[in-house]
């Protein structure tokens, strides 16, 4: 078997959120606009014979069978192959950067390639889609459009932005804002040529602030340096730049005990030339 695999796990960004509707099953159908960053977490796997499936480096307060990189090991398992797979966490949890969906999204094109299992992708997004709604644009490893229960992908190629991105210290419930009496459901869908002329916005972030001042608080200080949005549920929130320069500026003046990353827009992730 190949040796030890190291892989950016990147974080994403929804440039924007409308709720158009919400299925029988309790599901939303939404559009989005998935932002892949040049940034994330990085996750180590060192393959097996063993039958053995190891997590390090994770600290969240979660039974080991329950966590989504495990769980997207174990689906793909077969007889004695087994890994140690390390995670170094970067991605805040819960901060609507995707790091769980994409934790689970490069373990699973990690372990078909390790294992040579040969699976095609359109089979580990659908494997990814059990995992999380979220999922399969990472197995897809492009930034892409968006919609249904965010599984129906159209990969989408966008200019290059540099995004400030900062991190209130507080955990929004994906849960309590989706369930929400006042949560905006009825959005209409819009067509993408609609997104680029700036006809969009995040439907939970009205709600989030409200709730949650530490929210309302990153994203008036950030609307001073144009426009500023929650990406999904948050409490994560971004503006863009043109330049590295310029985000870097706005990052020199958010308070000093605020956490806030710069992170590049990526079209495409640098997991599938690394598994070349």
């Amino acid at each position: 078997m190949p040796t030890t695999l190291s892989l950016l796990s990147p974080a994403k960004l929804n440039l924007f959120l409308h709720i158009t509707g919400r299925r029988d099953d309790g599901y939303h159908q939404l559009q989005t606009l998935f932002q892949l960053l040049d940034w994330g977490d990085q996750l180590h796997f060192m393959p097996s014979d063993s039958g053995a499936i190891t997590l390090d480096g994770c600290d969240l307060d979660i039974p080991l069978e329950e966590n989504l990189i495990f769980r997207a090991a174990r689906m793909l398992q077969r007889g004695t192959l087994g890994v140690r797979i390390t995670l170094d966490k970067k991605i805040p949890a819960g901060g609507g950067l995707g790091g769980g969906s994409s934790n689970a999204a490069t373990t699973l094109l990690a372990l078909n390639h390790l294992w040579g299992l040969g699976m095609p992708l359109s089979q580990l997004q659908a494997l990814g889609a059990e995992l999380g709604a979220d999922v399969p644009v990472f197995v897809g490893a492009h930034t892409a459009w968006a919609e249904g229960i965010g599984e129906i992908l159209t990969p989408v190629d966008l200019p290059e932005r540099w995004f400030l991105i900062l991190v209130p210290d507080c955990h929004v419930s994906t849960a309590e804002i989706f369930s929400h009496q006042q949560l905006t459901r009825n959005s209409p869908a819009i067509k993408m040529a609609a997104f680029f002329e700036g006809d969009s916005r995040n439907d939970c972030q009205q709600l989030v602030r409200r709730f949650y001042p530490e929210v309302d608080n990153a994203l008036k200080k950030l609307e001073n340096f144009g426009e500023a949005r929650l990406t999904g549920t948050g409490a994560c929130v971004f503006a863009s730049f043109g330049t590295a320069a310029e985000a870097r500026a706005a990052q020199r003046q958010m308070p000093r005990e605020w956490t806030s990353i710069v992170a590049r827009g990526i079209n495409e992730s640098p997991i599938p030339e690394a598994l070349v």
